[in-house]
This record gives structure tokens, C-alpha cells and sequence, in this order.
């Protein structure tokens, strides 16, 4: 990915932001995960304790069934059955536990009083109200187990999906940003070096040829000083013949 990167320093800029972005992002992820794990094992321990309660009352109302059967006949415990009138109700609502909606299940009409079961008190046994009551327990852990179990998987698949998130910002995206970084800034050093070994290699050459050009220039004033002295010093030799050939001789 680094190479696939334009080495400019807008393309840097966008880069460092989205490292700064990411790196926020990976933060609240790892606390979001950590919140949810948190939640997470909260719940399983509840789960844990519902299971326990779901198992032993299944097992209680089964012992009492299988009593009541024994002792009154399935005659009479289907029977007893059949005369419920007010079956029970349950109503969903959701809650939000860190950005997880899970359901929360009301339940009603569950738990009853003899005379809310629909038979006559005179025509049924103890062993039978005992059953009764077995199963509306059991109820009420099933509808909590469901409760419990239902925000557990959707903890689980929301943990599972924000860790898939985390790995993929700490071991994907973030090494691929800071290689990028570390390309461009290393192709815009080379750059920056090579511009100023261009910039450097351009002074001295004009350094050069500015001394190049002050020699010339002082050679052709020392050429001139020259053909000026040697004009002076002719001129000079001229005129002193000229003067020693006019005076007159003495005899």
C-alpha cells in the first residue's frame, strides 16, 4: 500500500489524519470491548444461575407430574390442565446495553392462585396444586433463561464483531497508514536532500562563474593598466629625443 501512495505532503497531511482518526477510533473500540466483555461475563453469570434454577425446576416439576399422575391418574391431570382459562402473557420490550439492544421479556399470568386455575378445589388432590405450581415456576425460568440466553448470544456476536474491528484497525489499517507515512516522508527527505544538492551544485557554478567573470574582468584591467604604462613610458622616450636633438652645440 505504501508504494501505491503519491509521496506529496497533501497526500502526507490526509494520511496523518487518518492515523489520528483511526487511532481515536481504536481506542473507543478496545473500551467498547472491554465494556462488552464486562457486560458480557455479568451475564453469564446470571446465565449461569438461571440455567441452574431452569434445571432443578424442570426437575421438580417433573418429580410432581409424574406424582400427581401416579396418584390421580392422567385422567385427572389432564383434566385439571384443560380448565386453565387465563393463559399467560408475555410482552417484549428492548434495552440498550452499550450499544447492544437485547430483548427484555415481561411475562404475566404466570404464578396463580388456586382459584385463578380454572378446576374446583373439592375435585383435585394437594398432588396436583403441587404440580401446578411446579410448572408455573418452571415457566417463569424458562421465560428468564430466554431472556438471558437471547442478550447473551447477541453480547457474544456484538464482542466478536467489535474485536474482528479491533484486529483489523491494530494489524491491517494503522501499519498500513504508519508504512505510508514512513514511505512519503522518506521519499520528501530524498527529495528535500536532492533539491538542495540541485540548489547547492547551482550556487557554486554561479559562484563560479561570477569569479570566472571578476578575473576576466581584472586581467582586462591589468591589461589596460599595462598598454596604458607602456604608451606613458614611449611617449616619454619620444619626446626626450626630440629635445636632446634640438639644442644647439656650443662651438
Amino acid at each position: 500500500m505504501a508504494k501505491d501512495v503519491k509521496p506529496t505532503r497533501k497526500n502526507l497531511m490526509e494520511i496523518e489524519d487518518r492515523i489520528e482518526l483511526s487511532e481515536r477510533g481504536h481506542g473507543t473500540l478496545e473500551k467498547k470491548r472491554d465494556g462488552l466483555i464486562m457486560e458480557f461475563m455479568d451475564i453469564l453469570d446470571k446465565a449461569q444461575d438461571v440455567r441452574g434454577d431452569l434445571a432443578d425446576d424442570y426437575e421438580d416439576a417433573q418429580k410432581t407430574i409424574n406424582m400427581a399422575r401416579a396418584m390421580e391418574g392422567d385422567v385427572a391431570v389432564r383434566g385439571a390442565a384443560a380448565a386453565l382459562q387465563e393463559h399467560p402473557e408475555i410482552t417484549t420490550e428492548s434495552k440498550n446495553i452499550m450499544g447492544v439492544v437485547v430483548p427484555q421479556i415481561e411475562s404475566s399470568r404466570v404464578s396463580k392462585s388456586l382459584d385463578q386455575r380454572g378446576y374446583g378445589i373439592m375435585g383435585t388432590s394437594a398432588r396436583i396444586d403441587e404440580a401446578a405450581e411446579a410448572y408455573e415456576d418452571l415457566l417463569e425460568s424458562i421465560i428468564l433463561a430466554a431472556e438471558v440466553e437471547t442478550a447473551m448470544k447477541k453480547m457474544l456476536r456484538e464482542i466478536e464483531t467489535t474485536k474482528r474491528r479491533v484486529n483489523a484497525l491494530e494489524f491491517k489499517l494503522l501499519p498500513d497508514l504508519y508504512d505510508s507515512q514512513e514511505y512519503i516522508e522518506q521519499k520528501l527527505e530524498e527529495q528535500e536532500r536532492e533539491e538542495t544538492f540541485r540548489l547547492k551544485k547551482i550556487k557554486d557554478k554561479k559562484e563560479q562563474e561570477e569569479r570566472a567573470e571578476r578575473e576576466a574582468k581584472d586581467d582586462v584591467e591589468e591589461t589596460r593598466a599595462a598598454a596604458t604604462g607602456d604608451t606613458a613610458g614611449t611617449e616619454s622616450e619620444e619626446m626626450g629625443q626630440s629635445t636632446a636633438g634640438g639644442v644647439p652645440g656650443g662651438d
